[in-house]
């Protein structure tokens, strides 16, 4: 896997363009999921896990319980956000809007 790519703040604004209800604020972007339940949280988080370790990509993960917020930065390029951190986001996105039907 080639190693992560810095984002200019300009690539990254772009790049959420195409992320609807991301962030960036503190070098990092974000997004909260609403799911149904505490169950529904966990669960979600726990499809993804496999995912961010084939990534090499532990994002900050804060449950809230029906509500799950993540927010990516890379901690091995400076705390910054990296190209990396934009493709782990979209496939966060795809999972969801294809788990939860929306």
């Amino acid at each position: 896997m080639n190693k992560p790519k810095v984002l200019t703040e300009e690539e990254i604004k772009s790049a959420l363009n195409d992320l609807s209800g991301w962030t960036y604020r503190d070098n990092k972007i974000s997004k909260e999921f609403k799911f149904s339940d505490y169950v529904g949280s966990l669960s979600f988080i726990n499809r993804m896990v496999a995912y961010f370790q084939e990534m090499d990509h532990h994002p900050d993960t804060h449950i809230f319980y029906s509500t799950v917020k993540f927010e990516l930065t890379r901690f091995d390029s400076g705390e910054k956000v990296t190209d990396r951190d934009i493709e782990v986001a979209k496939k966060i996105e795809e999972t969801y809007k294809t788990e939860n039907k929306l």
